[in-house]
């Protein structure tokens, strides 16, 4: 399984795995790719409080009355 792993580009160490998607043919088709480098130290990290903006839509959830 060590092949399946994906690894940071910039460092070297390994990252998670996430999904992603595109479309083919008119059908979502998942893809999984390296996620973000957690590496405080490297160039391409990722800072934790934008990655949970960004998988929040980054405005706090409120009544839509």
């Amino acid at each position: 399984m060590g092949s399946d792993e994906h690894v940071c580009p910039a460092c070297g160490q390994p990252v998670q795995t996430v999904v992603r998607r595109h479309k083919t043919l008119g059908a979502w088709v998942p893809v999984w790719v390296g996620g973000p480098c957690h590496n405080p130290k490297c160039e391409a990290y990722a800072d934790a409080e934008a990655e949970s903006d960004e998988d929040h839509g980054g405005a706090p959830a409120g009544k839509n009355s």
